[in-house]
């Protein structure tokens, strides 16, 4: 599998996870965030990746370094958007 396609499925995990929450109706501020972007003039598309920069760190960090989901820093990211000044570190 090439790196694209790594990356490719890792995006469609997000989603799907987004897409999930936003089925389940928790947290409530992945569907809050949602509406906030989409009155703002983004689009459903742009919404959602937006609050997949906010979930990636989150799925990083479950996954990859095995720590337990950060609601807190979540939801703190979240309500940042469409800034992504996490992302902008170096």
């Amino acid at each position: 599998m090439s790196q694209d396609n790594g990356e490719q499925l890792d995006q469609q995990l997000l989603f799907e996870v987004i897409e999930n929450q936003l089925a389940d109706g928790y947290p409530l501020k992945v569907k809050a965030t949602l509406m906030r972007l989409c009155m703002t003039g983004h689009s459903r598309e742009d919404a959602l990746e937006l609050i997949a920069c906010a979930l990636a760190p989150e799925m990083f960090a479950v996954v990859e370094q095995q720590q337990e989901f950060n609601l807190p820093r979540y939801e703190a990211h979240l309500d940042l958007l469409p800034q992504t000044p996490w992302i902008e570190q170096d």
